[in-house]
């Protein structure tokens, strides 16, 4: 496991992390990253086609158990933000109509804002590398 990979947490940590990142979905204070860096999470949402409502969808069943691990953003001038890994696992329809268990790799940045707390969604698509889950 990567050295930067944080599994320091209790289980009522996390459930109060992942209820905040899901209030935040709920009320539509969210972004899934779409743009040229993240390709891969386009590539994804195209290949299931995955519309607005069913990506919140995905987002809102995430649960405790789906936690993999933290890990400080290493981007330039945000390298005080944590950003949290969740690894679920949903039955998706192929774009040939295929039924699959998929392994989604979330890895969210819960952010402090004047207006209020949201939530970006740095990666949201099949998982690429290996993973371990801290409650499993």
């Amino acid at each position: 496991m990567n050295q930067h990979y944080n599994q320091n947490y209790t289980r009522d940590q996390i459930d109060e992390i992942l209820a905040m990142i899901q209030d935040c979905i709920r009320e539509g204070r969210f972004i899934i990253s779409k743009n040229e860096n993240r390709q891969e999470n386009i590539d994804f949402i195209n290949e299931y086609n995955l519309n607005s409502r069913r990506q919140k969808e995905i987002l809102l069943k995430i649960k405790t158990e789906d936690f993999c691990h933290s890990l400080q953003n290493t981007k330039i001038g945000f390298e005080h933000e944590v950003l949290y890994v969740f690894c679920p696992q949903v039955t998706l329809f192929n774009f040939d109509g295929i039924e699959e268990l998929v392994d989604i790799y979330t890895k969210f940045n819960l952010i402090d804002s004047e207006s209020g707390k949201r939530v970006v969604v740095i990666s949201f698509h099949k998982r690429n590398k290996p993973i371990d889950y801290l409650f499993r």
